[in-house]
């Protein structure tokens, strides 16, 4: 949600923060703005409503020049969508611009106690800030950093926010801070730069340094000053992201989600060969994470959206192979009402930016439980990976697209490793796995059969539905999340069993219902539950295994091991959300009202 970038000593900055905020468009918004300082040719703000291309267009003849300035997208939580709601907000005197990702709880209250007489120009939680800021300094004659400072102390505890700053009258100068949203500082020769996520300058730099949770920042051109939350100024080391710039981009693809359906082979190879060595052997996870399961005698995996649907089947692998009894549980909900823990928990987050806010908070009340944890992320130096005891890499490379594919896939993997290592699978899983790697090009190969079944028995359509049993089931709910955030189909998925517990009332005349049948033990009865809608007038579509196919499946799927169906019955889903969203000439990429990374409750 939101995306910040910012730089200091670029030779005219604006291009590069342009191209940043392009780069943060999967994030989510719906409004941007960047302001660029000129030195002796003044200052240059430019917001709009609408994607970073209206707001391109809007910085076009302007003769905007400077080598410092800071941009935003914003995602409207604090007021509608506006430009004067857009970022970034400039202090009453136009002495002070700031960009803001996060919320600030207490923002009502600060401004009826600071700010009465100030104009404000928004309804944000941001304007509150920066006002804040330029009040500190004029009134106590307060130097910008102390001002910036001043105002963090009064924020509640409950506020999240990564902030960056600038002042007109120290044109070289960025300030930045940040708590419970994530905010990285870039190192170049030519600069420096300061973005909510290093995809939006790899292009600059790759070498970051990484901001903590109450940490303030002094940018320049030339050098960092960083300072710790209790005020004192510290040395932190930079990491390097061995990232190609050109990984963030669509290449021949007309959609990054395309893109990275495709991918999910390559993600597969890419696991099975960090995590098996030549002799099919576990490598690259410590023997302390492995002890640290044995230890447990019940495993909590938390989770939010795709990643919550990855660890309903996960949670199959760590009954089945480890012995230890799992429960899967919506981080939101967990946060605020942690259920009665085992004796000897342990807690497995999942989340494919390692931002995830709901998460996190889950992750600091167990921190304070001095419970044991594990965090499997796309993002590693992400602050849940750093804040649990151990972290293990999904290595699905950059996800651009709202819609999460690869990252799922990496994620189920993962899992079925990790429980592996610990347990006994009874297979060969670097065997298994490299099978259904084959199985899935196969079925990508015919994305046209998928776009055939998504024009055929969606188009038109307001709502659908699908099902399945056991893991098919846990496949459904993520089959039915793809097609409904990016082609806005209203559709629901649960387990087959339930249809006669209310929900078979929905069904209508030519209702698509999508059936995943890959589970022989259940095979029977969700062909009963397919017969039961299609006599009511439902529009069955059946995704079956090869074993389990009758005449009449639209879609036969290559057989692998039970257990990792999972891996297969999720492409043609994603590949049905696909189709069925270009259908309705709609933006695969980018939903309405969506966020890639959520990182505010």
């Amino acid at each position: 949600m939101c995306g910040i970038v910012g730089a200091t000593g670029l030779n005219q900055v604006l291009p590069s923060l342009l191209r940043g905020l392009e780069k943060l468009e999967y994030r989510g918004y719906d409004s941007a703005g960047v302001y660029v300082n000129g030195g002796d040719a003044g200052d240059f703000l430019v917001r709009e409503k609408g994607r970073v291309s209206v707001l391109e267009a809007a910085t076009k003849n302007k003769n905007i020049t400077g080598t410092a300035g800071i941009a935003h997208t914003r995602w409207a939580t604090h007021g509608g969508v506006s430009v004067e709601n857009a970022h970034p907000h400039m202090s009453e005197d136009g002495r002070f611009f700031l960009v803001h990702n996060g919320v600030i709880e207490n923002y009502d209250e600060l401004r009826d106690t600071y700010l009465q007489g100030v104009k404000l120009h928004s309804q944000t939680d941001t304007e509150i800030a920066v006002q804040l800021i330029d009040k500190f300094s004029r009134e106590n004659n307060m130097s910008t950093f102390d001002a910036f400072r001043q105002m963090i102390s009064l924020l509640d505890d409950n506020s999240a926010y990564g902030f960056l700053l600038m002042d007109n009258e120290t044109p070289d100068l960025l300030y930045a801070a940040k708590k419970k949203s994530p905010l990285l500082i870039g190192v170049a020769d030519q600069g420096n730069v300061v973005t909510s996520d290093a995809a939006a300058m790899l292009d600059v730099t790759q070498d970051f340094i990484e901001l903590l949770d109450g940490d303030v920042a002094i940018i320049d051109k030339k050098a960092v000053r960083l300072f710790d939350v209790q005020g004192h100024e510290v040395t932190r080391e930079s990491f390097h992201l061995d990232i190609d710039a050109s990984e963030t981009d669509k290449g021949v693809y007309p959609y990054y989600m395309l893109k990275e359906i495709d991918e999910q082979v390559i993600v597969a190879h890419t696991l099975s060969q960090y995590y098996f060595d030549d002799n099919a052997q576990i490598q690259n996870i410590d023997d302390d994470i492995i002890s640290a399961i044995k230890a447990a005698d019940r495993l909590y995996i938390v989770a939010a959206g795709t990643s919550y649907h990855a660890g309903l089947v996960g949670k199959r692998y760590f009954e089945q192979w480890t012995g230890i009894p799992t429960e899967v549980h919506i981080s939101s909900e967990f946060a605020y009402d942690q259920p009665l823990l085992s004796q000897r928990p342990f807690f497995i987050f999942l989340s494919q930016s390692g931002e995830t806010a709901d998460s996190r908070e889950v992750l600091d009340n167990v921190v304070k439980q001095g419970y044991p944890s594990l965090t499997l992320a796309n993002v590693m130096n992400s602050t849940l990976t750093r804040e649990a005891n151990f972290a293990l890499p999904l290595l699905a490379g950059p996800e651009i697209a709202v819609a999460s594919t690869k990252a799922y896939t990496a994620q189920i993997i993962v899992e079925a490793i990790l429980a592996h290592a610990v347990g006994d699978s009874q297979i060969d899983l670097k065997n298994e796995l490299a099978k259904t790697a084959v199985e899935m090009q196969v079925i990508i190969d015919q994305k046209d059969e998928f776009k055939t079944i998504a024009e055929q028995a969606l188009r038109g359509q307001k709502s659908a539905f699908y099902i399945g049993r056991g893991l098919d089931a846990a496949v459904a709910v993520e089959a039915a999340l793809k097609l409904k955030e990016i082609s806005y189909i209203q559709t629901e998925g649960f387990a087959a069993g339930e249809l006669k517990h209310g929900t078979i009332s929905l069904i209508e005349e030519g209702t698509p219902v999508f059936a995943l049948l890959t589970q022989s033990k259940t095979a029977g009865l969700v062909r009963g539950e397919i017969a039961q809608v299609a006599a009511r007038g439902a529009n069955t579509i059946i995704i079956s295994g090869k074993a389990l196919a009758k005449k009449g499946d639209a879609y036969i799927l290559p057989d692998v091991n039970e257990l990792l169906m999972p891996l297969l019955t999720v492409i043609p889903a994603q590949l049905i959300a696909y189709y069925a969203t270009l259908d309705r000439n709609l933006d695969v990429d980018r939903p309405r009202n969506l966020a890639k990374s959520v990182t505010v409750q």
